[in-house]
C-alpha cells in the first residue's frame, strides 16, 4: 500500500470534501481517502499493483478540481 498527499485548488464547500472522497472510495484499489478541507489536501491510500497515483489525480481533476502537487 501506498500513501499520498495532493494539494488542490483551494476547496470552497463541505460539499465538495464529499464529493471527491465519495468518488475516490468508489476507485478500485483505493483503501482509505481524507480530504482536509481547510488546507485543501487529500491523503489517499491505495494499492499500486491496482490503481496509479496519475489515476488517481484524473478522479479528482475529472470532478473539476485542479492538483497542484503530491507528496
Amino acid at each position: 500500500m501506498t500513501t499520498k498527499n495532493y494539494q488542490l485548488e483551494t476547496l470552497t464547500c463541505p460539499s465538495c470534501m464529499a464529493k471527491i472522497e465519495n468518488a475516490l472510495k468508489r476507485t478500485k484499489g483505493v483503501e482509505s481517502v481524507e480530504v482536509l478541507f481547510n488546507s485543501s489536501r487529500v491523503k489517499v491510500t491505495f494499492d499500486e499493483l491496482v490503481v496509479s497515483s496519475d489515476d488517481v489525480k484524473r478522479v479528482i481533476e475529472g470532478l473539476g478540481y485542479k492538483v497542484l502537487g503530491e507528496k
